[in-house]
């Protein structure tokens, strides 16, 4: 079925104009605050998942050290002497 669409009346005053518009304003505003507030709420769902993953990451690399003490030690000296001799040769 093909929409027919209504004449566009051309007799409008300025007020009925600037009313026109004003209302087109305000719904264009509402639409623009419920989109950030969405974006808004979507970013903080982000943050959250990121920080639980954080968390698991160390408390499994908590878990590791407590498991196995002496090889943790000796990984974390071996990664300091690799950067320490990357940043001497600056």
């Amino acid at each position: 079925m093909i929409a027919v669409k209504k004449p566009v009346s051309t007799n409008k005053t300025p007020r009925t104009v600037v009313q026109d518009l004003q209302e087109l304003g305000g719904m264009a505003r509402e639409m623009a605050q419920e989109k950030v507030e969405q974006v808004r709420s979507g970013a903080a769902d982000y943050a959250n998942e990121g920080r639980e993953k954080v968390r698991q990451v160390e408390r499994s690399i908590e878990q590791y050290i407590r498991e196995q003490p002496l090889k943790s030690m000796l990984i974390a000296a071996g990664v300091g002497l690799v950067l320490g001799r990357f940043w001497m040769r600056r």
